[in-house]
């Protein structure tokens, strides 16, 4: 699939400290660019002005000028395909609210594998590109990370995976490393003094317990047992029993809070087994990580009273809205990410002299106000964001402890 979307709108600015405004207008009636194979998007609500943090000045890298060619890789085809083209939505969205900007977006798909990500990166840069937003998993960026590192040119992934940080390639990705230290500081805030691990023995799982240890270490918090399971057992009874100590069909623990890196499925079925084998809500604190940004996880019972860290809900909402009004089906949740790197991307090539996509546009330490939030990339690739903490309650949501809106000291 070929896209060539070319923006032409500028920005409107009012001064609030550090911040400018960017103005976002609505679809409708918009003479905006047209896309090569895809029908401009249907009128629809236009979405509240979100704002950014305007760039550091005296980039190390001069500007150039002319069009900014952008890749954009994403599985428009195979197992993730249909979370690929939701994506790729949102990207076009983004394409059509900023117009002042010199962009010229390419996406091409990647199919969902290291090699397919490979080929999609080398055409993207026989076409000029100049930035590469995506790809979606570890194993995508992989297959892309060598051609985009050889030719010189920043790479934007969504993946999560750390180690594929640097050697320009910024993450974009919720990693869990800001999830597990958000909640952990809330937690120990409201009084909880020792945390245990319970999670399946992949590399998520291993991540977030990691997590987890440097997080309490930060807190001073203690830390109770630390328990993976096999993820090929549905239901790992023996594996919840090493939290603590078993007698009379009950497990006795000696922490106040269990930490739990599961989601979606995997916590319906593991979910219900803690109140079976003893392990009751109502003493032992659950805490959680971004899994549960997802309204199927959210109305397990044992989750009631549940605190979680993630972007704020109430950010993303009218985008939500008018996404499902544009293309008829809801927004995937990493739709923002798409939506919020093409913006980012915009936003550093509407200047007069070029786009700058430099480290050091790219790693302003004040950082990006987008829709999940306020975020920044760090010198080592590695993304950082604002979290909200979340309780869950009956199925639905409150936020306890608001996102900040900017970084320390910025």
């Amino acid at each position: 699939m070929t896209l060539a979307c070319h923006l032409t709108r500028s920005w409107c600015r009012r001064p609030v400290a550090a911040w400018s405004v960017l103005a976002l207008l609505s679809l409708a009636g918009c003479g905006g660019p047209t896309v090569a194979g895809r029908p401009p998007p249907a009128q629809a609500p236009a979405l509240p002005p979100p704002t950014i943090v305007e760039p550091l000045p005296a980039p190390t890298v001069t500007p150039a000028p002319g069009p900014a060619t952008v890749g954009i890789l994403l599985p428009l085809t195979g197992p993730n395909a249909v979370l690929g083209r939701g994506m790729l939505d949102a990207a076009e969205m983004a394409v059509f609210d900023f117009k002042d900007s010199h962009l010229s977006l390419l996406p091409r798909d990647t199919a969902g594998t290291p090699d397919g990500a490979a080929a999609a990166a080398r055409d993207v840069l026989d076409q000029g590109a100049r930035l590469v937003i995506g790809p979606l998993t570890a194993s995508e960026v992989q297959g892309a990370k060598p051609a985009v590192s050889d030719r010189g040119v920043p790479m934007l992934p969504f993946s999560t995976a750390a180690a594929l940080a640097g050697d320009g390639t910024y993450l974009l990705g919720f990693l869990p490393d800001d999830e597990v230290r958000r909640v952990v500081a809330y937690a120990h805030e409201k009084g909880v003094k020792k945390i245990a691990f319970f999670g399946p023995a992949t590399a998520y799982g291993h991540l977030v317990a990691d997590a987890l240890k440097e997080a309490a270490d930060e807190q001073k918090v203690a830390l109770g047992q630390i328990v993976l399971f096999d993820p090929a057992i549905p239901q790992p009874s023996e594996a919840i029993r090493k939290l603590g100590t078993f007698e009379d069909g009950k497990v006795t623990v000696d922490f106040d809070a269990l930490l739990l890196a599961m989601g979606g499925a995997q916590m319906k079925t593991v979910g219900p087994l803690f109140a079976t084998y003893g392990i009751d809500p109502a003493h032992v604190h659950f805490l959680g990580t971004g899994l549960w940004d997802d309204p199927g996880v959210l109305g397990e019972s044992e989750l009631d009273g549940a605190w979680y860290a993630a972007p704020d809900p109430a950010m993303r909402a009218d985008f939500e809205t008018r996404f499902q009004a544009l293309y008829g089906h809801p927004a995937p949740r990493l739709a923002t990410l798409a939506y919020d790197a093409t913006a980012l991307a915009a936003t550093l090539s509407k200047g007069d002299a070029g786009a700058d996509f430099s480290p050091t546009a790219l790693t302003n330490p004040n950082g990006f106000l987008g829709l999940d939030g306020v975020f920044r990339i760090k010198p080592d690739g590695l993304g950082e964001r604002g979290l909200a903490v979340l309780e869950i309650h009956q199925g639905r949501v409150a936020i306890v402890s608001p996102a900040p809106q900017s970084f320390g000291g910025s």
